[in-house]
C-alpha cells in the first residue's frame, strides 16, 4: 500500500486526493477536496494568467501542502492543464508551485492529460455502476471529461486507450467567449453550440467514435446535470457515482439551467457556488455531443484524471 498526494489544477478548480494505493486493486480515499480559484479567468481572451487567479491558487495549494504532509504521503504530484498550457505567463505560475509546493507542476499535453482521465474514470467503474443495481457497462469507452478550458475524448477499453483528442471546448472557455446574459438569450446559445460542434469535427478526425458502446462522463459540469437529474435533494457523490442518465434527462436540465437566471442557478440544492456561473456552458456541450453522436445515455463517474494521477504515481508510472 503506497500513500500519495494528487493535485489537480484546472481552468476552474484546483483538486487535491490523498489515498492509500495497492498493487492492485480499489484505492481508498483519504482526503478528497475541491476549491473553485478560476484560475483561467480571462486566459482566453488576454493569453495570460492573472495575478489575482495565481494568487487564488497560491492560497488553496498551500493548504494541500500542509494536508498531504499531515497526513504522511510519500509521494506527491501537481498535473496542471488547459489554462496553464495556453498562458503565455505560465513560467510565472510554474514558480509560484515550486515556491508553495516544494517541485514543479506538470503541465500535461491534452493526450497524457485523456490517459489520465480515462484511467481514472475506468479503474473502478464496473463496481460504482453495480452499486446501483446496473449490468457492467459495456466496452469500449467514450470518455469525456469536460473542464473548464479544454474537453478530452478518449476511447478505450481494459486494454488501455485506442485513441484521444483534446479539444478547446470548456465551461469557463464558452461561458467566457459567449454566455454572457442573466439567462443568456438564443443567439449567444446558438453561438456557444456552433463552437462545440465546430470542435466536434476535430474529434471525429481522431476518435471513431462510432465504435463507443459506453458514453462516460466525467468532471463537474456532468455530475452536476446528473444531481439534478436525479433530482436529489443535496449533492451526494455517492448516489452520482455510477448512475445512468438518459439523454432526454440531459436536455431537460440543460434547458433549465440555460433559462434559469444566476439567482436562480445559486438557489438550487446541489449547486456548488462556484459552478453557478459557468454550468450552463458546461450543460450544453454535454448535451450537443450526446446529441451530436447519437448517444442515448451517459454513465456518470465521480473518479477522474484526478483519480489516474494517484493510481500513476503509487505504482511507479508517474
Amino acid at each position: 500500500m503506497t500513500r500519495v498526494a494528487a493535485i489537480d489544477c484546472g481552468t476552474n478548480s484546483i483538486r487535491l486526493l490523498v489515498a492509500d494505493v495497492p498493487d492492485q486493486g480499489a484505492h481508498t480515499d483519504l482526503l478528497r477536496r475541491m476549491e473553485v480559484v478560476r484560475l483561467g479567468e480571462g486566459v482566453d481572451a488576454t493569453g495570460r494568467l492573472s495575478e489575482a487567479a495565481i494568487e487564488r491558487t497560491r492560497r488553496v495549494l498551500a493548504e494541500y501542502a500542509a494536508q498531504a504532509r499531515e497526513l504522511g504521503a510519500t509521494a506527491v504530484r501537481m498535473v496542471a492543464t488547459s489554462a496553464s498550457r495556453d498562458a503565455a505567463n505560465r513560467a510565472d505560475f510554474e514558480q509560484m508551485v515550486l515556491t508553495t509546493l516544494g517541485r514543479l507542476p506538470d503541465v500535461v499535453p491534452g493526450s497524457e492529460e485523456a490517459e489520465l482521465s480515462f484511467l481514472g474514470a475506468t479503474a473502478s467503474l464496473d463496481a460504482a455502476v453495480a452499486a446501483h443495481g446496473g449490468t457492467a457497462p459495456e466496452v469500449p469507452y467514450l470518455v469525456v471529461d469536460i473542464g473548464g478550458g479544454s474537453t478530452e475524448f478518449v476511447l478505450g477499453d481494459g486494454t488501455g486507450v485506442r485513441a484521444a483528442r483534446s479539444v478547446d471546448i470548456g465551461c469557463v472557455r464558452l461561458t467566457e467567449r459567449h454566455l454572457h446574459g442573466d439567462p443568456p438569450d438564443s443567439d449567444e446559445i446558438q453561438r456557444t453550440e456552433a463552437d462545440v460542434r465546430a470542435a466536434l469535427t476535430e474529434v471525429l478526425a481522431a476518435v471513431p467514435v462510432g465504435e463507443a458502446a459506453t458514453l462516460v462522463g466525467l468532471a463537474g459540469s456532468v455530475t452536476t446535470v446528473a444531481a439534478l437529474a436525479l433530482g436529489l435533494p443535496e449533492y451526494d457523490d455517492t448516489a452520482i457515482h455510477g448512475s445512468r442518465i438518459p439523454v432526454a434527462a440531459v436536455r431537460s436540465v440543460t434547458a433549465g439551467l440555460l433559462t434559469a437566471t444566476r439567482a436562480r442557478r445559486a438557489a438550487m440544492p446541489v449547486m456548488h457556488p462556484g459552478r453557478v456561473d459557468v454550468i450552463g456552458g458546461g450543460s450544453l456541450i454535454l448535451r450537443v455531443i450526446m446529441d451530436a453522436f447519437a448517444l442515448d445515455s451517459v454513465v456518470v463517474s465521480e473518479h477522474d484524471i484526478l483519480d489516474g494521477i494517484a493510481l500513476r504515481l503509487a505504482r511507479g508510472q508517474a
